[in-house]
């Protein structure tokens, strides 16, 4: 058999196993959070992959999905060594053995795209050693393939269509798969992250061995040390947890506001004490945020800091992206009831990972989803709270993102800067103020002419919309038959032939429509009254 025919055959198999699963689980009865996370895990490592992408959008699926994603977790058996050896001899041109001098046999970890192993290099250094899994970017990309004509097939959409718009996931995913299964992006992302935390000297990261590391293998420093949440051992060896836990969420913080470069994935399983140094390790998964995105992540934190409404409702606006069918009134009192929660507490009790929640659960709630990097952050924040508590349970990382901010921007103050620039706008100020008259002046002369016109900006709501449509009808209606009475009137000042009654029958029939329109408006009117009575 060929191998087209062999691949056909087998896209085939997997097409009607994926058709099978999401039949067993009758979707055309409806939806829930558990169901959707079982199909998930009936459906194999790519999709399981794909859940766990779809609980850090808060934006775009509600809090009941996202919070039943969060359980699903890679459940994938460890690749054999020899399949792992195949792949580093196919990468490097050359055995195992003429590489490293020690090679673990059982891995560290083992998930979806790939596992780790403990090995030394010749010279005796001692490294980790991540492994992808050979024909995972085929099989995934098949899977995405076959997933798509599934959705049509059984015309997914228009049952999940409430919940999910399973095309956006599909998208966002393979764009994620496809960088994470590149371990040169991994390599690049931990030595930006090592160049930005340099000068800190509580922050530590892995050395990347560039001279082994290719896009299938990714080689970088062993990193022994204390697990972070290991604290008895931590205590046993003169470490201060409150320190620990004070200096992550510092450094964490530092990394979204200064670097706009931040470790998406910040879990305990991803740091460790070592010579008294935080180090940082895996990063595969990494946040970017622009220059503006950081700036309005700034706005944020001191919006909620000072309990300004406006101020959080223009970042979120400005952040997200919708398609302008906002009812901006309701998002505003949405707004202002979530400030309103927390404006009577103490920033120290304030929980992180509620804010966030509640914040896109809002957006959610307005069909405004948040760019990869800002949900990426969101799903960062709650995991760095809930890893920072578990070191100091007593810990606020909302307080300690607000002296920052506060701290970045007294930095950066510029006294003579800030002058100038008041002395120009008291300066704007008196100018306005004396050309007030004088405008004033213009507007009653605009009036008196008919010229002035005013921009009314609507709020988006159906029932003053509706109204206003039919106002203008209305009016067109009404303006329509003065119109035609008026040229009616002066047609039969004419002799135009033929005529109806004695005067001109084109005079006739204006006269005519525009008695019929008049009715029709008046009866329009009356009908309104009474409605309202």
């Amino acid at each position: 058999m060929s191998q087209n025919k062999y691949k056909a055959l087998s896209s085939k198999r997997r097409l009607a196993q994926i058709v099978s699963i999401l039949r067993k689980h009758h979707l055309a009865k409806g939806i829930n959070p558990v169901k959707f996370r079982m199909i998930l895990e009936d459906l194999g490592p790519t999709f399981v992959k794909i859940g766990q992408i779809m609980a850090s959008r808060q934006d775009m699926f509600s809090q009941r999905y996202c919070q039943e994603l969060v359980k699903l977790r890679d459940n994938v058996a460890p690749m054999d060594i020899q399949s792992v050896r195949e792949v580093i001899e196919e990468e490097y041109g050359t055995r195992l053995e003429n590489v490293f001098s020690q090679f673990a046999d059982i891995p560290l970890g083992s998930a979806s795209i790939a596992q780790v192993h403990q090995a030394i290099l010749k010279d005796g250094r001692h490294i980790v050693v991540k492994v992808q899994r050979p024909g995972i970017y085929e099989m995934m990309e098949r899977d995405i393939s076959l997933v798509r004509r599934a959705i049509k097939l059984l015309r997914l959409n228009e049952v999940l269509g409430s919940v999910v718009d399973l095309n956006i996931v599909l998208d966002e995913f393979w764009h994620t798969a496809k960088e994470e299964m590149d371990f040169l992006n991994e390599a690049a992302f931990a030595k930006r992250f090592q160049h930005l935390n340099e000068d800190i000297v509580y922050i530590g990261s892995p050395i990347i061995e560039t001279d082994y590391t290719t896009s299938k293998v990714l080689v970088m420093e062993y990193i022994d040390g204390y697990e972070v949440d290991d604290l008895i051992t931590l205590r046993k060896n003169g470490y201060n947890s409150e320190e620990i836990a004070a200096k992550l969420a510092e450094n964490y913080i530092k990394q979204i506001v200064d670097d706009g470069f931040f470790h998406a994935d910040p879990h305990p399983g991803n740091l460790r004490i070592r010579d008294g140094q935080i180090v940082w390790i895996d990063f595969g998964m990494m946040g970017i945020l622009g220059r503006a995105e950081k700036d309005l992540m700034k706005n944020a934190v001191m919006a909620i800091g000072q309990n300004d409404t406006q101020k959080l409702v223009d970042v979120i606006l400005t952040l997200g992206e919708h398609d302008d069918r906002i009812d901006y009134t309701l998002f505003y009192d949405h707004i202002e009831t979530f400030m309103s929660h927390y404006v009577s507490m103490d920033l120290t009790d304030i929980n992180l990972g509620d804010v966030v929640q509640e914040i896109f659960t809002i957006a959610h709630r307005h069909h405004i989803s948040m760019p990869k990097g800002v949900s990426m952050l969101a799903r960062g924040l709650v995991t760095i709270e809930s890893t920072v508590m578990l070191i100091d349970p007593h810990i606020s990382i909302i307080e300690i993102a607000a002296n920052h901010v506060a701290n970045h921007i007294t930095a950066q103050f510029d006294l003579k800067k800030e002058l100038v620039n008041s002395v120009h706008k008291i300066y704007e100020s008196t100018q306005n103020t004396l050309d007030l008259p004088i405008h004033l002046s213009e507007v009653i002369r605009m009036m008196m002419k008919g010229r002035l016109k005013i921009n009314l900006d609507i709020m988006d709501s159906s029932v003053p919309l509706t109204t206003i449509n039919h106002m203008v009808n209305k009016l067109v209606v009404g303006i329509v038959s003065a119109g035609l009475l008026m040229a009616s009137s002066l047609l039969c000042t004419t002799q135009m032939t033929p005529k109806v009654f004695g005067i001109p029958a084109l005079g006739f029939i204006g006269y005519m429509t525009a008695v019929g329109l008049g009715i029709w408006l008046l009866f329009t009117v009356l009908k309104e009254k009474r409605h309202k009575k």
